[in-house]
């Protein structure tokens, strides 16, 4: 008798399916490229913008008109003495007595001049246009029939807008640390604190406190992000903004609010000098951080319900 008269029973049932495998079905695959893709176009939009390198032109000529000032200044071979340190939220302005001593130092000063004003004024005109400046143009009914959906386009603009708070800081930063090297010696450095750490250790914490920076304008983003979904005007959004930014930091320097004080966006941004004591003081950065989620979540919150519910006629 052959083997094939002799086969078992279970043998000609099929097989059972084997269970899906958790890939992306096409349908999502092209979703999801299609995000990254708007997130691409978005980026060069924006940085193909004269605008925007005009913006970052000026950042980057601030360190080098600080750094030429304080090479002046002190031309006759004094140099500012040891770098006091300062309490609460850091004192970034006392580096610049070290600058003369060892030019990294102007690194950490020109993020102390940028960020109260320069930086924050140029992330407000960034996120103030960025849905503002779609409508103004006519341009917004035309990304919003794409498949990415409001709430996808909404997250590309302010993936954009951190994208550029981080290149901007940089920008200050790299050309802080050229004209540093060009015109001040490098190497050790003595620290807020008084101890001395090495050129490398120096270096990472430049680094360090450029990123805090980037992130210590995440509740700036956000507030623009909403105020850009309340007005098609680009320029009425990016003044609007610009306004908070100039408002909210007087307000931050009148004693009498001194209860308030604590909870505005601005009042904690010089924490980012802490880095710079041994041993590194984390309280107020870890209450500037905290103060940035909280503002780019309500903030955030808030352009998503406004900009998914609102009707778009531009």
């Amino acid at each position: 008798m052959s083997r094939a008269d002799t086969v078992d029973d279970h043998e000609g049932t099929p097989a059972p399916a084997p269970a899906p495998s958790p890939v992306l079905t096409p349908a999502r695959t092209a979703t999801w490229t299609w995000t990254f893709g708007l997130l691409r176009s978005e980026l060069l939009t924006t940085f193909r913008r004269w605008r925007t390198l005009a913006l970052l032109g000026v950042l980057a000529a601030v360190p080098i008109l600080v750094g030429i000032a304080v090479k002046i200044e002190t031309g006759d071979g004094s140099s500012g003495g040891p770098g006091g340190g300062g309490g609460g939220g850091g004192e970034g302005p006392a580096f610049i007595s070290q600058v003369t001593n060892n030019g990294l130092f102007l690194v950490f000063t020109a993020l102390a001049v940028t960020l109260p004003f320069f930086l924050p004024m140029a992330i407000g005109v960034i996120a103030g246009d960025s849905i503002a400046g779609e409508a103004n143009a006519g341009t917004l009914r035309y990304l919003l029939v794409a498949p990415a959906g409001r709430t996808r386009l909404l997250l590309a603009k302010y993936a954009t807008v951190m994208i550029f708070c981080l290149v901007a800081t940089l920008v200050v930063a790299l050309s802080a640390l050229t004209v540093g090297a060009l015109l001040f010696p490098l190497g050790d450095l003595t620290t807020i604190s008084g101890t001395r750490i090495g050129f490398g250790d120096g270096l990472l914490r430049a680094l360090l406190m450029a990123l805090v920076v980037a992130a210590s304008l995440t509740g700036v983003a956000a507030l623009g992000l909403f105020v850009s979904t309340l007005t098609s005007s680009g320029i009425a959004a990016m003044a609007t903004t610009v306004g908070l930014l100039i408002t909210v930091q007087i307000l931050d320097q009148i004693p009498q609010l001194h209860a308030l004080q604590p909870y505005f966006f601005s009042h904690h941004w010089l924490s980012f000098a802490d880095l710079m004591r041994e041993p590194v003081y984390w309280d107020d950065l870890e209450k500037n951080l905290g103060l940035q989620a909280l503002y780019a979540a309500v903030f955030g919150s808030a352009a998503w319900a406004r900009f998914t519910t609102t009707d778009i006629t531009a």
